[in-house]
C-alpha cells in the first residue's frame, strides 16, 4: 500500500474523490473547532457549577444538572468528529451536505438545562 507524502491519517471516506478547495476545508475545519470549543464551554459550566455553586442551587439538582452538561459535552464533541468527516467527504464526492444534527441536541439540552437551572435558582430564593 503506497501512501501519498502529505496525506496523514484519513478515514476511509477520505482517501478517495476529489480534493475539495482548501477554503472549503478550512471553513469546514473552523467549524469543527467551534464545536469543540461549546462542548469545552459546557464541560466548564458543569464544573464551575459543581465547584462555585454551593447551597445557591440544591444538590439535588446542581449534581444532575452538572452531569447532564458533562455527557451534553462528550455526545457535542463526538457528533461534531463525526459531522466534520461527513461534510469533508461530501465535498470530495459532491454530494449535498448533511443536517446538522448537533443542533438539535444542543439546543435541546440547553433549553432543558436553564430551565432546570431557573427553576432551582427560584426555588432557592423563595425557600
Amino acid at each position: 500500500m503506497t501512501e501519498q507524502v502529505g496525506q496523514g491519517w484519513r478515514p476511509k471516506s477520505l482517501r478517495d474523490g476529489e480534493e475539495p478547495d482548501p477554503r472549503f476545508t478550512l471553513a469546514n475545519e473552523r467549524t469543527f473547532l467551534a464545536w469543540i470549543r461549546t462542548s469545552l464551554g459546557l464541560m466548564a459550566g458543569a464544573v464551575a457549577m459543581e465547584a462555585f455553586a454551593g447551597d445557591e442551587i440544591p444538590e439535588i439538582i446542581r449534581t444532575p444538572l452538572a452531569c447532564v452538561l458533562l455527557v451534553m459535552a462528550a455526545l457535542l464533541a463526538t457528533v461534531s468528529f463525526r459531522r466534520w468527516i461527513r461534510i469533508e467527504a461530501s465535498m470530495r464526492h459532491n454530494r449535498p451536505l448533511p443536517v446538522p444534527q448537533a443542533s438539535i441536541l444542543l439546543v435541546l439540552g440547553i433549553a432543558t438545562g436553564a430551565i432546570l437551572l431557573v427553576v432551582a435558582i427560584l426555588g432557592g430564593t423563595i425557600a
